[in-house]
């Protein structure tokens, strides 16, 4: 009798855990059309790496079992997955894929910007990761798309598919841009625009971002971050 109680205590402890559930697939869409220049892209990875390392984002992506992608975009037929899906199952992953961001290579310079291509891009990727809670494209940009499919026109796939869009406007060259970003780019329940000044400003503010979708939305902190106060006189969710 005590072998057999022995048999099953090893048993159970060997049985493999059940695999918990992916709750956010986070694809991050960076420019690298023709008005980013050198600076400005490494100002851009280096600031969303730093932010993926934030305790707080970093804590909530790995309990999470967050699966993040990155895209370099710009010009028509000029998107790339330049990082696929990355299952974050361990600080490690985290940290690896941070350094992996922050040393990528810029793909293209001199380009137009088509923010709907890159949307439509995008979003093809998506039933590689059907299985994640919720679905997101985080898009940053400096100006309003001037080349390309419109982005509400990829409004209606991308509500069909369950992905909300949010962006952060970088205003740096176009003041009146975290408007047209409300208008035009973002969609579905919930979405929000951040504002960054210039792209100095940047880091801070794609790390309140992910605060805001990663954290706030996801980790269900019992004492989470403040809220960012509203973007627009109307309200900063769009559904």
């Amino acid at each position: 009798m005590r072998r057999i109680l022995f048999a099953l205590a090893v048993g159970l402890t060997l049985w493999p855990c059940t695999p918990r559930a992916c709750e956010i697939a986070l694809a991050l869409a960076v420019d690298v059309s023709g008005s980013v220049d050198a600076g400005e892209y490494r100002l851009q990875m280096d600031g969303l790496a730093a932010a993926l390392r934030d305790p707080l984002v970093s804590e909530a992506l790995v309990r999470g079992q967050a699966r993040l992608m990155l895209v370099q975009w710009t010009g028509m037929g000029r998107q790339q997955v330049t990082i696929p899906w990355t299952t974050v199952t361990g600080f490690d992953v985290l940290d690896a894929l941070a350094v992996e961001v922050a040393e990528h290579p810029r793909v293209w310079r001199n380009y137009s910007t088509a923010i709907g291509e890159a949307l439509r891009y995008t979003m093809r990727f998506f039933p590689e990761v059907s299985g994640c809670k919720r679905r997101l494209i985080d898009v940053s940009g400096d100006g309003a798309s001037n080349e390309g499919l419109p982005p509400e026109e990829v409004h209606g796939a991308l509500n069909d598919a369950g992905i909300v869009v949010n962006a952060i406007a970088i205003e740096q060259s176009e003041p009146e841009l975290t408007a047209y970003f409300f208008e035009h780019v973002i969609v579905g329940e919930g979405a929000f625009v951040v504002t960054a000044a210039d792209f100095a400003d940047y880091p801070e503010k794609i790390r309140k971002k992910l605060l805001r979708e990663v954290v706030l939305q996801t980790a269900s902190l019992s004492e989470p971050p403040e809220t960012p106060a509203p973007l627009s006189p109307k309200a900063d969710e769009k559904r």
